[in-house]
């Protein structure tokens, strides 16, 4: 019988992001899609910060980058008219190398992803699907269905469950997925359109109990629309066109469609799955959480939980740390899901409230107070990290210990640009590893050498102090960059004794 390291249920960006970090540390996988091809529709349009950072490690961040396009401004809009203009540049130019929202769609990600993979010498094997599969205990055996219609049984170490809201692998080990669904019938619609003004830039339009969304492929009189159904109209979405929808908000912003390329209705849930992990089967993106779309998070949080399983799975099948590690994997996503969810809950409540006072407060009081406060550089900087994932932290994982300055166990490490270089260079390896800023102690230097530890060190500058690291620190770094341990004294033995505790063993 056949057998791999991991097997990896659903080729959308979580499925092959899970790949991708899996074979660049040397793990075994095979990924499976039921369907004959990558997705042939834009769906998720945004790459967040993040995500950047992350595609950085894999050398891939600039070619997501050139093939994509940086969203100059969002426009806000009311009743025809344009209320407030919040530029999207370098909003975060003190937090992140990659300080812009990019637009780059799902399907061109997808095949960028996948061609990746393929350097790597993996493929995507499709029109395969799983049927079943049995945790053994110390295995998987599932069986799979080809094209053809034959059966296979195979066994895989552990399993990764990216296939989407409707998951198997959910369903086989019993997840809940306690949640519910937005009344509202949405749409999302790629069309050729003129009269966009500014053109290129993002917009945003409400018009009593409608809305919506304009986003620039950075391509002319291209657009992707994201608006809602009417209310009357809602309860046939299979019959629905693009003229059925609502457009009044649409008629004010003067613009006209000439085609529409792609029209799909949906429906919005809210749902985070009560088992992340149950033996040796994982769920994650879609088929661990859903949410609204708001602030173009979906995507990025299923690829970050792939990056998050992918260095813990490495670990455990290498042998170098226990079972354990693995269970950090549900603590550390299931609380960022829940608090994701709970926002983008409020956000889209926000946008779709229908009654005259909430009609008011959307195209009166918010479009002032947004434009506003976005004058303020630390709104700015706030909303940035909200929507980057920047701000995201694991402080009650069991994996986070310390506090140096104002950097503690389970922080996204402070980025700092310097003249010369910036602190995240060495972030390229997929790998523990030291930095200190200013001078380590001896013994730390001489623990980093027998433990083949990388370590990092940084002339102390002014700079670093404001981004809140501790001069002469220890900072532990995890393969996946986040903070494991921060050390205000610098002592060797305070790292020997986080991999002791956490029965983690360093590479030799």
């Amino acid at each position: 019988m056949a057998q791999t390291d991991v097997l990896i249920v659903g080729a959308g960006p979580t499925g092959l992001a899970l790949a991708l970090w899996l074979t660049k540390q040397g793990v075994a996988v095979r990924i499976i899609d039921k369907s004959s091809g990558p997705g042939e529709t834009s769906r998720a349009m945004a790459v967040q910060a993040r995500t950047l950072e992350f595609y950085r490690q894999l050398g891939m961040a600039d070619a997501v980058i050139e093939a994509g396009y940086k969203t100059p401004a969002m426009n806000m809009w009311a009743r025809g008219s344009r209320k407030a203009r919040i530029p999207l540049i370098d909003a975060g130019g003190e937090i992140s190398p990659y300080p812009f929202v990019l637009v780059y769609p799902q399907d061109h990600h997808e095949r960028l992803l996948v061609k990746q993979l393929q350097s790597l010498g993996v493929e995507v094997e499709r029109q395969t699907e799983l049927l079943s599969f049995e945790d053994n205990g110390n295995q998987i055996t599932a069986i799979l269905k080809h094209a053809d219609g034959h059966g296979e049984p195979f066994t895989a170490l552990y399993l990764a469950g990216c296939d989407g809201a409707r998951s198997l692998v959910r369903h086989e080990i019993g997840s809940g997925f306690e949640g519910g669904t937005y009344k509202q019938l949405f749409y999302v619609a790629d069309v050729t359109a003129s009269g966009v003004e500014p053109a290129g830039e993002a917009h945003i339009a409400f018009d009593k109990s409608e809305f919506v969304m304009v986003m620039s492929y950075g391509e002319a009189d291209r657009y992707r629309l994201i608006g809602i159904v009417r209310d009357e109209r809602a309860e046939h979405p299979e019959t629905l066109t693009f003229a059925d929808v609502g457009h009044e908000a649409i008629n004010g912003l003067n613009i006209k469609i000439s085609d529409v390329n792609w029209f799909s209705t949906y429906r919005v849930h809210h749902r985070v799955t009560d088992q992340f992990r149950r033996g040796r089967a994982f769920l994650l993106g879609d088929a661990a959480h859903v949410h609204s779309p708001a602030g173009g998070q979906g995507m990025n949080t299923g690829i970050l939980d792939a990056i998050n399983l992918a260095w813990k799975l490495a670990a455990v099948v290498k042998g170098s740390a226990s079972d354990f590690l693995l269970d950090s994997y549900q603590v550390e996503r299931q609380a960022f899901a829940r608090r994701l969810v709970e926002t983008t809950d409020k956000l889209f409540t926000f946008a779709t409230a229908q009654g005259g006072f909430a009609d008011f407060v959307r195209t009166r009081i918010a479009p002032i107070f947004a434009s506003v406060a976005y004058k303020s550089e630390n709104v700015r900087e706030y909303m940035f990290q909200m929507v980057s994932q920047t701000t995201l932290n694991y402080h009650e994982s069991p994996l986070s210990q310390g506090t140096a300055g104002k950097v503690q166990g389970g922080d996204r490490l402070p980025w700092v640009p310097l003249s010369s270089a910036d602190n995240y260079d060495s972030l390229t390896a997929i790998q523990w590893q030291v930095h200190v800023y200013g001078e380590p102690k001896e013994d730390l230097v001489d623990w980093c050498k027998k433990q083949n530890m990388p370590l990092h060190i940084f002339a102390w500058q002014r700079e670093h102090q404001n981004a809140g690291l501790a001069k002469n620190a220890v900072y532990l770094l995890r393969p996946d960059t986040y903070v494991a341990l921060a050390d205000p004294n610098g002592d060797s033995a305070t790292l020997s004794r986080y991999f002791s505790e956490h029965s983690i063993i360093l590479p030799v």
